[in-house]
């Protein structure tokens, strides 16, 4: 069955780094387009950013637009989300997604269990 398995999520400072690793299994990962998520206490899961199934094109929401890079590595079956000059807006759960570049939830198929992530100020 397919597994989406996040690591990678702590407790960092306003302006630091974390990476998170999403692990996959049960498909075939090197034809799939990848997403990440995020979900903060009392709101909605909003997109965060994509991947196509080569890496060759990638999708930002505007609030991490220069500051997260997702990437993938097709050997591994792993995507990776690097998070730089982290703010504590940017705290929350942060999901692994398979199936689409889109911005909507409901056209990725299979998601992670979540790994969180905390920003202090």
């Amino acid at each position: 069955q397919v597994q989406l398995v996040e690591s990678g999520g702590g407790l960092v400072q306003a302006g630091g780094s974390l990476r998170l690793s999403c692990a996959a299994s049960g498909f075939t990962f090197r034809l799939s387009a990848m997403g990440w998520f995020r979900q903060a206490p009392g709101k909605e899961r909003e997109f965060v950013t994509a991947i196509n199934w080569s890496g060759g094109n990638t999708y930002y929401a505007d609030s991490v637009k220069g500051r997260f890079t997702i990437s993938r590595d097709n050997a591994k079956n792993t995507v990776y989300l690097q998070m730089n000059s982290l703010k504590p807006e940017d705290t929350a759960v942060y999901y692994c997604a398979r199936g689409a570049t889109t911005r909507n939830v409901d056209d990725y198929n299979n998601w992670g269990q979540g790994t969180q992530v905390t920003v202090s100020s």
